[in-house]
């Protein structure tokens, strides 16, 4: 490793303990000293919703040794509590990474998640401080999705998510039951989200939708075929090819033919 690059990935190295409202002040700047050139991606155009966002352009990898060094350097004092205050913090920044710290510091204690946890991502979500898909993604699959794996019956709560004034929370409702869907748990809650979700056009929910209906259908890809060939013509085209893109082509052409909207 060169004498750079080793400086630039000292804070990974050697992340500090202390509070967590501290370690969440030292954040930016551990991110400023890990930023790249961003050249000519411009990453707004890929998160509708998130205006205001800030970009370190820092990669996943760094990411995950940073967190995982707050955590290490932490895990004798900090409780799930600890975390959360933590992350508290960081949710409410403009830094898409900071969002991202603060939710993998938060994953790693994941052995102490309970329900009372969940009010408190819904209310990041609901208040607008996921403010992003990518943010939004990440506490439904590193934070919610756990949980609700854990304990099925909050899994119902996503009813009432999918109704949510909130694009985030709307988006949720779908995303946290992926886990769930992709083992074959709880099929029935993720048809009925989906349907609820059906009516919605907003772009980032029509495609959570056909995930989420991608991933019933793989323990049950019957089901699946059934269900679209019922109400295709009630499912928005993204969502319906979302849903049918790990099927044989043959089928694929079969549902979109049977579901083409005045045909």
């Amino acid at each position: 490793m060169s004498h750079s690059e080793k400086t630039r990935l000292t804070p990974i190295l050697e992340a500090p303990s202390g509070s967590p409202a501290t370690l969440a002040a030292l954040v930016p700047g551990f991110l400023k000293r890990l930023e790249r050139p961003a050249g000519t991606f411009d990453a707004r155009r890929y998160f509708r919703g998130g205006t205001d966002l800030e970009f370190h352009n820092v990669g996943a990898v760094p990411l995950r040794r940073l967190a995982r060094s707050i955590h290490l350097a932490n895990r004798p004092a900090w409780s799930i509590e600890h975390a959360m205050r933590f992350a508290g913090v960081l949710i409410r920044g403009r830094s898409l990474e900071s969002k991202a710290i603060g939710i993998e510091v938060v994953r790693r204690f994941h052995r102490e998640f309970s329900p009372r946890l969940l009010p408190i991502w819904h209310g990041w979500l609901a208040e607008g401080y996921s403010s992003n898909w990518a943010t939004t993604d990440a506490i439904c699959g590193s934070l919610v999705g756990p949980l609700l794996a854990a304990h099925p019956r909050l899994a119902l709560q996503m009813r009432r998510w999918a109704r949510h004034r909130s694009l985030w929370v709307r988006r949720a409702s779908a995303v946290s039951l992926v886990p769930l869907a992709r083992r074959g748990r709880s099929l029935s809650l993720a048809y009925g989200v989906a349907r609820a979700l059906h009516r919605d056009r907003e772009d980032l929910i029509e495609k959570a939708a056909g995930w989420l209906l991608r991933e019933a259908g793989k323990t049950d890809p019957r089901r699946l075929e059934r269900y679209l060939l019922r109400r295709g013509r009630t499912i928005p085209r993204t969502t319906l090819r979302y849903a049918i893109e790990r099927m044989s082509p043959f089928m694929r052409r079969k549902i979109l033919r049977s579901t083409r909207r005045g045909g």
